[in-house]
């Protein structure tokens, strides 16, 4: 075969594979215009990463007999949540024996057991709300050192309450936005008006995907008549909105999907318009904070975030509090603006990453970033141990004391 044939040969052939990548990548561009594949490709519900282990059984996940009691919690809509209450590991240790002699396993009333009797009879009682990302179940992952993260600062008193969004590991249902938020707002309901903890008490805790539910769900609360507010929000690794994350998103933070058709704005407006859940925590954040500075409420606002994050760049927690403090102020400030200001502010902690805070006089709105903790790994972090704990503390100051 001569030099010449070769050449061909070898065109005739990258021109195949390339027909073959862009029809395959056409395909793909068409199936995620479906709102089921959409569905599965925003929420990853039916990945479950816990699919050899029992969730009714949480001490194969390294918890102690009964320090977590598997329940579930009904929607308005009909649907049931799976949920987990983790008792705080102090406070296990000091009912230990009692708590060893229940029986394990789910449980179809939750108030007959004495974790629950542990929250709901203790005036010092604090809780945390955890709101988890897209993919797995409550136990998948860097989750359960997270929820050891959540309760740290005060091992007797913060206990955490966790659970699956419809659709996702023994919920039922399928996920979507407007149902995502009726979950949430099932949760919350069922802390204070059945556990009898009142928001004061309360911090919503919510990494990646779940940040949207967060601060949909804070949104809604804070300006409805009465305005709900909790001792704290706190966002960890959130993004603006779908529209923006799938923009910038790769997989493994090296292949983009929808990234390439970000060059052609007719295209990319048009796949835009055909997104069903569009999660725009921009707006809701925006709206989130107008409401509190409005009603004089006293609030908490964390945004964390680290630079070596793969799947959601750091620059959307930027953008977010950009957004939060332009609406705490009547005065326009651009975002660059904003960052002029950051690097006369701010707290550099070097190789921990860099402190930004912005107080109203009615609330403070915190942006952490921190140099490493990539998307997940972060959860188990100090960081947000103390996260927990400023919130808990801006609320009471005396907590830390009890």
């Amino acid at each position: 075969m001569t030099a010449r044939e070769i050449a061909a040969s070898a065109f005739e052939w990258l021109s195949v594979s390339l027909a073959v990548v862009v029809v395959l990548y056409a395909t793909l561009l068409g199936l995620l215009t479906t709102s089921t594949v959409q569905s599965h490709v925003v929420y990853l519900h039916a990945v479950q990463m816990t699919w050899f282990k029992d969730l009714n059984v949480p001490e194969t996940f390294g918890f102690l007999k009964n320090q977590v009691t598997p329940f579930s919690i009904n929607v308005s809509d009909g649907e049931r949540l799976y949920a987990w209450h983790i008792l705080p590991v102090e406070l296990y240790r000091k009912h230990e024996q009692s708590l060893v002699e229940e029986s394990e396993g789910f449980v179809s009333d939750i108030s007959s057991r004495i974790s629950f009797r542990l929250l709901r009879d203790d005036p010092d009682a604090r809780l945390v709300i955890h709101l988890h990302g897209a993919g797995g179940t409550v136990a998948s992952g860097y989750r359960v050192p997270n929820y050891r993260a959540l309760s740290a600062g005060h091992p007797a008193k913060i206990h955490v309450l966790t659970f699956d969004y419809r659709g996702f590991g023994r919920s039922t249902g399928s996920p979507s936005e407007p149902g995502l938020i009726l979950d949430a707002l099932a949760v919350i309901d069922w802390a204070m008006k059945v556990a009898g903890i009142p928001a004061s008490r309360i911090v919503l805790f919510a990494q990646s995907m779940g940040t949207a539910v967060n601060i949909a769900v804070s949104k809604k609360l804070a300006s409805q008549d009465p305005p709900v507010v909790f001792a704290g929000t706190i966002l960890v690794a959130p993004f603006v909105d779908v529209a923006t994350l799938v923009s910038t998103y790769r997989v493994a933070g090296t292949i983009p999907i929808i990234s390439p058709l970000a060059r052609f704005p007719f295209i990319f407006k048009h796949l835009q318009r055909l997104i069903r859940d569009k999660w725009s925590s921009k707006d809701n954040i925006t709206s989130y904070i107008r409401s509190n500075e409005l009603n004089h409420k006293k609030y908490r606002l964390t945004i964390i975030h680290a630079e070596d994050d793969w799947d959601i760049p750091c620059h959307h927690t930027q953008l977010l509090f950009w957004h939060a403090v332009k609406a705490s102020i009547n005065t326009g400030l651009s975002y660059d603006e904003l960052e002029q200001k950051k690097l006369d502010s701010k707290t550099d902690l070097g190789a921990a990453g860099s402190i930004m805070e912005w107080r109203t006089d009615h609330g403070v709105i915190r942006e952490e970033i921190s140099k490493t903790g990539l998307h997940d790994v972060i959860m188990g972090y100090p960081v947000i141990t103390m996260a927990v704990m400023r919130s808990f503390e801006a609320a009471d100051a005396l907590f830390t004391l009890n």
